[in-house]
């Protein structure tokens, strides 16, 4: 009887990391890894020298002193006499706010006219894609200088709306006002004396996200059982009661009330100021986004076999019901990967409003900041890791919800 054993293992020597092919491509990432760190290493180094011989050794206390410059646009509180800190936080709230506005309209738009451009009626088609090539192909930029230019030229001034035969008036009841120096809307205010106004607006959005919580985990419960029992309970009335009761019994118990925009003197005062400089950056970025989110959802649609229209349509669906409830949530999962990258444009593209005098964090932090301390370095870094969390932040919530909406395969 023959006995069959295995080789014996040969030893590791220090010449199979280079012709060994086991281990050679590791050898090489390795290899490359430490030389692309030494380069990292040389470089940092030699700018730290660099600052040290100017005198300029890298320090943030500059955002402890007084700014000393004021923002036309402004969330929160802020004088000219607080810190450099303050100012870039306003000036990243600002950001976030058209980033957000942005990103809700040119969404929406986007939908919309990428719906339409699938339209059987011909003109119809025709004018949404000469909307699509129109915006696409022209710079953004340009597209902010032009809105900026149209809102200052063709809405009246404050005085247009003075006397009894005003030449403008307002709408939606005497409480909405556009005019070339930007919109007046207006504001809630509280009235409760027990919190301040920024803590009562902290717990009143707070309230609003654990009621969507609640609302998804009604929604969720009616889900397993339909899947369970064949017949789906009606729950919209109770999702509409946990949005809008608490919201409710907040705003009475913090004493909301409306302030109004009211023209006193040569301006209006009170509500909410939306100045161009906003108002322009927020509809260039939108319609100018929103010619790409068309173009994705086309996309997204024509992916869906026109089997899935024909079997909704032989079950009795009208067409626009066909494409909200089968076509859409099908092509949310080729839409969603491409729409997170152009959401992610639209707030790197928000740093272009400084020329249109908006005060973004791109304006306040690595603006004025920059050119009043001299911290080039140090202004700089903060804004790219400003930017760097906010668009990490966008991939992470999208791309939770995309894997939430996929195939789960089998």
């Amino acid at each position: 009887m023959t006995t069959m054993t295995d080789p014996p293992r040969e030893s590791f020597r220090l010449s199979m990391l280079l012709y060994d092919t086991r281990y050679r491509s590791m050898t090489i990432q390795v290899v490359a890894l430490i030389f692309f760190l030494l380069a990292i290493g040389w470089l940092v180094n030699n700018t730290l020298i660099n600052l040290a011989t100017l005198g300029k050794e890298p320090s943030f206390r500059f955002l402890s002193q007084p700014a000393g410059y004021d923002i036309n646009q402004m969330l929160i509180e802020y004088n000219n006499q607080m810190t450099h800190f303050r100012a870039a936080m306003v000036g990243l709230l600002n950001t976030l706010l058209v980033a957000l506005l942005g990103c809700v309209t040119a969404t929406v738009l986007g939908v919309i006219i990428g719906v339409l451009r699938l339209s059987n009626n011909w003109i119809v088609s025709r004018i949404m894609s000469v909307y699509v090539e129109m915006f696409r192909n022209v710079p953004v930029l340009l597209w902010i200088l032009l809105v900026f230019a149209v809102v200052i030229e063709s809405l009246p001034a404050p005085r247009a709306f003075r006397g009894e035969n005003p030449e403008a008036s307002m709408f939606l009841f005497d409480s909405v006002a556009f005019t070339n120096r930007g919109f007046y809307i207006p504001s809630i205010e509280f009235a409760s004396p027990i919190i301040s106004s920024g803590t009562s607006w902290i717990i009143v959005i707070a309230v609003l996200v654990a009621s969507i919580i609640g609302m998804r985990a009604v929604r969720k419960r009616a889900n397993k059982t339909q899947e369970a029992t064949g017949e789906r309970p009606t729950t919209w009335y109770l999702q509409l009661a946990i949005l809008f009761v608490p919201f409710i019994v907040l705003m009475f118990v913090f004493g909301a009330q409306l302030n109004y925009p009211e023209l006193k003197g040569f301006n209006f005062k009170g509500g909410i100021h939306m100045r161009n400089s906003l108002i322009a950056l927020w509809l260039a970025l939108s319609l100018y986004t929103a010619a790409f989110i068309a173009e994705i959802v086309r996309a997204g649609i024509l992916a869906i076999s026109k089997g899935q229209s024909e079997a909704a349509g032989a079950l009795g669906l009208r067409p626009n019901r066909i494409m909200s409830l089968v076509v859409l949530p099908q092509a949310l999962r080729v839409i969603i990967p491409p729409l997170i990258s152009n959401w992610l444009n639209l707030t790197k593209n928000s740093s272009l409003a400084i020329a249109v005098g908006y005060m973004d964090i791109t304006g306040t932090l690595m603006g004025i900041t920059l050119n009043q301390t001299g911290r080039e370095l140090e202004t700089l870094l903060l804004g790219m890791l400003i930017y760097l969390i906010i668009s990490l932040t966008i991939s992470a919530i999208m791309n939770w919800y995309n894997n939430s909406v996929k195939l789960v395969e089998r």
